[in-house]
């Protein structure tokens, strides 16, 4: 199914909605700084604001960044609407949050989703488990209303978690996938195709523009594009796997000298993931260029020398995108300096690099799922 999308990438679109991010700590960080995160959530409540933009129907809610990685914002669920917290997750198709059954030790430190106070609430007998890089979950499908900002997906069939494995530490009630529908549990159509097929959303496309410092100023745009969070045009990038955000990947160097994908690789836009991870031969190659060395499960360097390490570039679609020694390198609670390339599970017979929110922070993301794309362009 194709649309045409020539006039809709645009700030004046009939309809964007912008949902606010916020940046959250990895795992092991959180856990390490909880009295600090903690203490952030109480003085940066959550606050709706709506900003009309050149005449249009343009939407803004403040989405937060807390401190570190991934990057969350809020949604509701039910009638009268139940409000949650959750990471927009390109890398999965599902929506979940926690049941009010679920007894799992990760749960009672969520919001959980009380069914019995919902009057659009429906059940299924569809049971349900998806895997993360960073725990799993066991649940059951069920139906109901979600927001997202001024968009209303009506029927919505989503999961509720009634146990949960991992996560521990992570303050997220859930997660938003937005990926095809092909990897959701069987059946089950995600948020984002439901709002494309009741006519929700003006183009069919999203965007995503992390802050690159400040918690404050990231969002997750809906049904259109708004052209003051990127320079310059954006570079679009089709897809190689269709129901998949793989991209090809022309090569990955530093110092004009090419350090992995060197006969060309695939590439997967992950806004659910972190870091950038490769192959275990070649992150540890790049870890030893950068001169990082482990310190437990993490590669530490000098804060004193991230400035001066080398830039590496990602080329793809023949365009480089440069990424610093200073978006590469991230400080964790303890003032130790830690490098955001990481090892990757995938399993797969050619080279496969995740591209997550290191590399997003640098470049304003559209995805096009009306003609099976990704545009890239320098954020702002």
């Amino acid at each position: 199914m194709k649309w045409l999308v020539l006039l809709g990438l645009v700030a004046f679109s009939e309809c964007i909605v912008k949902i606010p991010l916020r940046r959250v700590k990895t795992m092991r960080n959180t856990v390490s700084g909880k009295n600090m995160l903690n203490n952030f959530l109480k003085e940066h409540a959550y606050r709706l604001s709506q900003i009309s933009f050149r005449g249009s129907n343009l939407t803004t809610l403040p989405l937060r960044n807390i401190m570190d990685m991934l990057h969350m914002g809020t949604i509701t669920i039910g009638t009268p609407p139940q409000e949650f917290q959750v990471v927009f997750d390109t890398g999965s198709s599902l929506l979940w949050v926690p049941s009010v059954s679920c007894k799992s030790s990760t749960c009672s430190t969520r919001r959980r989703f009380r069914h019995l106070l919902s009057s659009t609430f429906r059940s299924t007998n569809v049971n349900c488990r998806i895997t993360y890089e960073s725990g799993r979950i066991k649940g059951k499908v069920v139906h109901d209303t979600v927001r997202i900002g001024d968009l209303v997906s009506t029927d919505q069939l989503f999961g509720l978690s009634i146990e949960e494995y991992g996560f521990q530490g992570l303050p997220f009630d859930g997660i938003l996938g937005l990926n095809y529908p092909n990897i959701s549990c069987p059946g089950v159509i995600p948020v984002f195709d439901n709002l494309m097929k009741q006519g929700a959303v003006a183009e069919p496309v999203f965007a995503f523009y992390l802050n690159k410092s400040k918690q404050e100023g990231s969002v997750v745009m809906f049904g259109g594009v708004d052209q003051r969070y990127y320079e310059g045009e954006l570079n679009w990038i089709p897809l190689i796997k269709l129901g998949s955000w793989t991209i090809h990947m022309d090569r990955i160097s530093m110092r004009r000298e090419v350090i992995a994908c060197s006969d060309g690789c695939e590439a997967i836009v992950d806004t659910g993931t972190s870091a950038i991870r490769g192959p275990r031969r070649l992150i540890n190659n790049i870890q030893k260029l950068i001169g990082a060395k482990p310190r437990g499960s993490q590669y530490c360097v000098s804060c004193s020398a991230v400035n001066t390490l080398p830039s590496i570039i990602f080329t793809i679609n023949s365009i480089s995108y440069t990424v610093p020694g200073r978006a590469y390198i991230l400080k964790d609670s303890r003032g130790r300096c830690y490098s955001t390339f990481k090892e990757h599970t995938v399993s797969s017979s050619t080279e496969t690099w995740i591209l997550g929110d290191v590399f997003l922070r640098m470049y304003f993301t559209v995805f096009d799922r009306g003609n099976d794309r990704i545009g890239l362009a320098q954020a702002v």
